[in-house]
């Protein structure tokens, strides 16, 4: 469940990585990011949400520094083009975490979309 809330809110932090952080906190952010931008495709391919909230992580992922651990960045992204949501070293699957949560799939991907729509807002 951790995970699921730190992933939601990595979109409304994600612009605010630019202060002082160790090289790992940042690979750590980025990765994170990453994730979730595929997370959030993986749900588009899906047909639980539409392009916006994409956009809108491409727009806030372009803010952040560069990684220095490219392979942990590309790990993360290519984990969440299957459905699985990876924050600094936890993992859960999408179907899992909204079980948790006691919703569905569909209904999950529409809440971190959301997110980080609201997210994008906030950073203009």
């Amino acid at each position: 469940m951790a995970t699921a809330a730190a992933f939601t809110a990595l979109a409304a932090t994600a612009a605010s990585a630019q202060v002082a952080a160790t090289a790992d906190e940042v690979d750590d952010v980025v990765a994170a990011a990453r994730n979730q931008l595929a997370v959030l495709e993986y749900c588009q391919a899906q047909g639980h949400i539409d392009g916006k909230a994409i956009e809108v992580q491409n727009q806030l992922s372009a803010t952040l520094p560069a990684a220095t651990d490219t392979a942990k960045v590309a790990s993360a992204y290519e984990k969440g083009k299957s459905g699985t949501i990876s924050v600094m070293g936890n993992e859960t699957s999408l179907a899992d975490a909204a079980a948790t949560r006691g919703t569905t799939e569909e209904a999950l991907c529409q809440q971190i979309a959301s997110a980080v729509e609201e997210a994008g807002t906030q950073t203009n």
